[in-house]
């Protein structure tokens, strides 16, 4: 069986603690892969050796980091495939989803090779006599990332290479349930040329996350993942004196008006709502209808769900692959089976699909609910899976009122002809990012990606201008070089003024 170890130093280092997680693959669901698990003792010395490494790293030029990460950038854009076999292997995505997932990573390593532009601080000559200041950005020390399982790649690299684009170095924790593109990621990182300990891989469990929250070499914590899990690193790793954000849950809605194009309405819903399986935190989980259309909308959505293929990732004809793990696979089904009892019309039920050959594998088909009640289990708890909830409402006031009083604003998105009722949508709408036609609004990578409410815990958002700020902080330097002839100043009690 293969095993994953840590990467610590620049190297792959055993597991010292004895313990293992399983990785299974979700096509088939055999175990095919053991992750080590490491104790707080490991995850100590992966901190120490970040420590070490960061005396030099963070004193590094610009010149030398930005060589390294234009390298790991050539690197990565040639092993693009190689990274997407390994997420879909353990998490189950089809391949062609895995290689949007590496290649939007690769944005946020385009967007640190810019650095030294980003760096660039201030100046202020003259503020008084023979007076200049300046402002500049310093590295943090060593920081951590705490990733989650449904984007193995392109979460991780949400953070890493800023990080270290700014002079930090980092200690990555990423899901014991699909470990192995991390370690890939490090690994063509080192052939880039980074230095040994600037970049360390430590997998884990609920032991080695705590440590890192508590550990006081720890400066900053990144975190996406659940709102329970998000809650829980934002208040424990603040009590320990660190620089947080973490990205919790969401229940993305998107609102369709009596305008909208219906067409490009119902394939915006299925992409943004089946695709990867619905295991997004930027999915659509929920459809707002307005008025008189939702008949229409609902059958639009249906036809073209009934289309999709489901299968294994690495079967080209595949659209949609399988759930992470059978658990999860379980849960999902049951907010289906719930549905009807409580008031949904089920228009299409996916669970119990399976794949000939492979009935052991983790997979559900498409469900589709209609007519969903605000107060239903489907509607308000984060399902991350394939299904989608649809609910009605006459006016637009009442779909705005809705998603504004659920307690996710990490994404929404508004279908719509009409330019005066977008402009309204995106200034009252509370949510973090704002799609207009756009189903799933990600930022592109020199914009900052993040939510509101329960989707957020913490001042800044993650990458873009938001990440170079969260990794950095700020210093102001007063400088006064006095010309030769000036008179001696004396000595002044009173409060410094400019003059």
């Amino acid at each position: 069986m293969k095993t994953v170890n840590h990467w610590i130093g620049g190297k792959t280092v055993e597991g010292a603690s004895g313990t293992y997680g399983p990785v299974t693959d979700p096509a088939t669901g055999e175990v095919t892969t053991q992750v080590a698990l490491a104790s707080a003792e490991e995850v100590d010395a992966a901190v120490q050796v970040a420590k070490e490494a960061f005396l030099s790293w963070g004193q590094s030029s610009l010149a030398a980091r930005t060589k390294v990460l234009f390298a790991y950038r050539a690197l990565l854009d040639a092993n693009r495939d190689a990274v997407a076999e390994l997420i879909t292997a353990e998490h189950g995505k089809v391949h062609s989803d895995a290689l949007g997932e590496v290649a939007r990573g690769l944005e946020i390593v385009e967007l640190a090779c810019g650095i030294t532009t980003q760096l660039k601080g201030e100046l202020s000559t003259s503020v008084s006599n023979s007076v200049d200041v300046a402002a500049i950005r310093q590295p943090l020390g060593v920081v951590a990332g705490i990733t989650p399982f449904n984007f193995p790649a392109m979460v991780p690299m949400w953070m890493f290479p800023l990080a270290i684009a700014c002079g930090n170095t980092f200690v990555l924790k990423p899901s014991e349930k699909d470990p192995s593109a991390s370690n890939k990621l490090a690994e063509l990182m080192a052939e880039a040329g980074l230095p040994a300990g600037v970049l360390n891989v430590v997998h884990g469990d609920k032991v080695a996350v705590d440590a890192l929250l508590a550990h006081p070499d720890v400066a900053a914590v990144s975190f996406v993942g659940s709102t329970p899990i998000a809650r829980h690193i934002h208040t424990t790793a603040s009590a320990n004196g660190k620089r947080v954000q973490a990205l919790g849950g969401a229940k993305n809605h998107m609102l369709v008006l009596p305008d909208a194009d219906l067409d490009a309405a119902a394939d915006a819903a299925v992409s943004a709502a089946y695709g990867s399986a619905g295991e997004r935190c930027m999915a659509i989980s929920a459809v707002v209808a307005v008025g008189s259309i939702a008949d229409t909308l609902v059958d639009k959505i249906r036809e073209r769900a009934e289309k999709i293929k489901v299968g294994p990732g690495n079967d080209p004809t595949s659209e949609m692959g399988p759930l992470i793990t059978a658990a999860h696979r379980d849960k999902v089904a049951s907010y289906v089976k719930g549905a009807a009892a409580q008031g949904a019309d089920v228009v299409l039920d996916g669970t119990g699909y399976t794949v000939e050959g492979k009935e052991n594998g983790h997979w559900i088909g498409l469900s589709l609910l209609d007519n969903v009640r605000t107060d239903s289990d489907a509607y308000r708890d984060e399902i991350f899976g394939p299904v989608l909830c649809v609910l009605r409402t006459e006016t637009y006031e009442e779909g705005v009122a809705l998603i504004n009083a659920s307690p996710f604003g990490n994404g929404t998105a508004i279908f719509t002809r009409d330019g005066g009722a977008a402009r309204r949508f995106q200034l009252e709408i509370q949510a973090g990012m704002v799609g207009v036609n756009v189903p799933i609004p990600v930022p592109v990578g020199y914009h900052s990606f993040g939510g509101w409410k329960d989707s957020l815990f913490g001042d800044h958002h993650i990458y873009g201008n938001d990440g170079i700020h969260f990794y950095t902080r700020g210093k102001v330097v007063t400088t006064r070089w006095p010309d030769p002839s000036d008179a001696p100043a004396g000595v002044d009690l009173g409060f410094p003024r400019n003059h």
